[in-house]
């Protein structure tokens, strides 16, 4: 009877230990990121967007593409920059900054104009409908790649211990970029900026080398990968920085002026 009181004792006492209260879990709170691009997040402008035209934004480095045994005829960099600098002048701030107008391809343009012009003539006769007025830009942004440094700094290190171990090597390019705000009624150079960004090469490997049959034949097995970062998003990134840099130029010689109220995309 003694030893029964002591075996339920200890059941019911394991049981209190191991019962836990059965609670709701909660809901996990959702962590909204703070890492904006400035691209996106500078304040519009006090007014109406500020049109512009872009005529061409062109490659003055005169760079090739390294390489290591033959001659190369391959640009360094992208010889259609100027449809990342329309594309850029369209979208910072969430495109409340600039209208830009069509002159990279003015040629086509006035032609189709043309054309249309005359075949409305030859239908309607004089009395055929004319087209409306082409807009104007009041500014020109102009500008270019004015330099692509290969090698600025290189280098690596290496550890191996009885003929194997890893390797690691990396390189860095510099891309400069130019832009500049030209007023169409005078002239005058408005504003400019230079930018540069940095581009990454980088190569791991590694190598095991053996020499078997009484150390008169090696054996070696060499694996590596290298990337590299892509020289035309490089461009890119250092045209947008470009263009918002030229806007915050711009508020501080009081060519235009940031506006803190919310707006809503045209």
């Amino acid at each position: 009877m003694y030893k029964l009181l002591i075996l339920l004792s200890l059941i019911f006492l394991t049981g209190c230990a191991t019962t836990r209260v059965v609670t709701t879990p909660e809901k996990p709170m959702e962590v909204k990121s703070i890492m904006q691009k400035e691209f996106d997040t500078i304040p519009p402008p006090a007014g109406r967007p500020i049109t512009v035209a872009v005529y061409t934004f062109a490659d003055k480095t005169g760079q090739r593409r390294p390489a290591p045994n033959f001659a190369n005829l391959s640009s360094a960099v992208t010889q259609g920059s100027e449809a990342f600098l329309i594309k850029a002048l369209q979208d910072v701030g969430k495109g409340l900054w600039f209208e830009v107008v069509e002159r990279v391809g003015i040629d086509s343009l006035t032609k189709e104009r043309q054309l249309i012009r005359q075949m409305r003539e030859a239908y309607d006769g004089p009395k055929a409908k004319p087209l409306g007025p082409m807009i104007y830009a009041g500014v020109i942004v102009e500008g270019g790649i004015t330099g692509y440094d290969t090698s600025v700094k290189s280098g690596g290190s290496a550890a191996r211990m009885l003929g194997i171990g890893p390797q690691t090597q990396y390189s860095e390019d510099i891309v400069t970029v130019s832009l500049r705000v030209v007023s169409v009624n005078s002239g005058k150079v408005l504003a400019a900026v230079n930018i540069q960004k940095t581009i990454y090469s980088a190569s791991d490997s590694m190598a095991v080398l053996k020499f078997i049959k009484d150390g008169t034949q090696a054996f070696e097995i060499e694996s590596g990968l290298t990337i590299n970062e892509p020289g035309t998003q490089a461009v890119k990134a250092a045209i947008e920085s470009a263009v918002v840099e030229l806007i915050k130029e711009g508020s501080k010689k009081g060519i235009w002026e940031f506006s803190y109220e919310p707006l809503q995309p045209q």
